[in-house]
C-alpha cells in the first residue's frame, strides 16, 4: 500500500534534507552532486521570500520526494521558481507545480501579462509533459560550461594594451561601480532585470562574497571598461558569475583577457575546475568566446514559462 502523500511549507530546519534531496536529482541528471548546503540555507533565508507562502516540501511516509520554490525580484508580473522532483512521483510534482502556480498568481495580481519561470535541466527528473499540459513553453537555454585548470596550463595572461586590473578588495566604492558595470553590460541581456545595489546584494547572496574575487578592468582615457565577478563558495568548482564588457569597447580582447584571467586565478588557489552559465542566443558572442578558450558543456538547462492570467 502506497503512503499518502503530505505537503508542508520548508522551514530553516529543512536546509539539510533540501540539499540532500537537489543532489540526488544532481546525480541523476549530472552525474555528480553539486548542490552546497550554504546555496539552500541562502534560498531559504532570502528576504524576498517568506517561506510559509512561497515554499512547499512533498513527502510519502516521511521521506521527501519533492521540493518547490517561488520568489520576485524581477520585475512586476514576472515571479521565478525552482522545482525538484524525484522521478517516478508524478503525484508529487504535480503537487507543487499546483501550488506553485497558485502563489505565482496571487503574487502577479493586478500587474498585467505575467509568468512563472522555472529552470529545468534539459533531460530533467520531471515528466515534462506535466508542464507542457499546463501550458508551459521553453523561452531560453543555457549551458553550464566548465574548464580543467592547472597553474602550468593557465598563467596569469598579458592584458591587451594599456588595461589594467584591480580587485574590489574592502572598497565599498568599487563594489558599488562593479555594481554599475554589471547593470550597464548586461542591460540588453535577455532576462536581466535591473536591480538597485541593495537588492542587487540579495539577489546574488553577494554580502557573502569574497571581494578579492571581482575585478574591474579599466583602460587610460576610458575609465572602467569591464568587470569580472566570481566566487568561490562552491564545493565542486570555481564559478565566474559575470564577465562584462561596455559595449563601446567591445572587440579589443578584454572579454578574453577578463577570462584568462579568471582561469589563472583560481588556478592559482588550486582549484582544478572552473564554470559558468551562458545564455546560448547570448547577441554579444559570448558562448564563441568560451568555446575559443578551451570551455565545453558540462550540461544544459531550459527556462520553461507559464503565462499567468488571474483565474486559471
Amino acid at each position: 500500500m502506497t503512503a499518502m502523500l503530505t505537503v508542508r511549507p520548508a522551514g530553516p530546519g529543512d536546509a539539510s534534507d533540501i540539499c540532500a534531496l537537489l543532489n540526488a536529482v544532481d546525480v541523476i541528471e549530472i552525474g555528480r552532486p553539486e548542490t552546497d548546503l550554504a546555496a539552500v540555507e541562502a534560498d531559504l533565508n532570502h528576504p524576498g521570500v517568506d517561506l510559509a507562502t512561497d515554499s512547499w516540501l512533498a513527502f510519502e511516509g516521511g521521506r521527501l520526494l519533492a521540493y518547490a520554490l517561488v520568489w520576485t525580484d524581477a520585475g512586476p508580473g514576472r515571479v521565478d521558481g525552482d522545482h525538484y522532483v524525484l522521478p517516478g512521483h508524478p503525484e508529487a510534482a504535480a503537487l507543487l507545480l499546483d501550488r506553485m502556480e497558485a502563489r505565482a498568481r496571487e503574487l502577479a495580481a493586478g500587474a498585467g501579462p505575467g509568468g512563472l519561470r522555472i529552470q529545468l535541466n534539459v533531460e530533467p527528473t520531471l515528466d515534462l509533459s506535466l508542464l507542457t499540459g499546463r501550458g508551459y513553453r521553453t523561452i531560453r537555454r543555457y549551458q553550464v560550461m566548465t574548464k580543467s585548470l592547472s597553474p602550468a596550463a593557465d598563467p596569469a595572461p598579458a592584458p591587451p594594451a594599456g588595461l589594467s586590473l584591480r580587485h574590489c578588495g574592502a572598497d565599498d566604492a568599487d563594489r558599488r561601480r562593479a555594481h554599475a558595470l554589471v547593470e550597464e553590460t548586461f542591460a540588453a541581456h535577455f532576462g536581466h532585470v535591473d536591480r538597485a545595489y541593495e537588492p542587487w546584494l540579495d539577489h546574488l547572496d553577494a554580502r557573502q562574497l569574497d571581494w578579492s574575487l571581482v575585478w574591474i578592468a579599466s583602460l587610460p582615457g576610458a575609465g572602467d571598461a569591464g568587470v569580472l565577478l566570481t566566487r568561490d563558495d562552491r564545493t565542486s568548482m570555481g564559478w565566474i558569475s559575470h564577465i562584462g564588457v561596455r559595449k563601446d569597447l567591445r572587440g579589443r580582447g578584454i572579454g578574453g583577457h577578463l577570462l584568462r584571467h579568471g582561469f589563472a586565478a583560481y588556478a592559482a588557489r588550486g582549484r582544478d575546475t572552473v564554470g559558468l552559465g551562458v545564455d546560448t542566443h547570448n547577441e554579444t558572442g559570448a558562448l564563441a568566446l568560451y568555446e575559443a578558450h578551451g570551455m565545453g558543456l558540462h550540461y544544459a538547462v531550459d527556462t520553461w514559462e507559464l503565462p499567468l492570467h488571474p483565474q486559471g
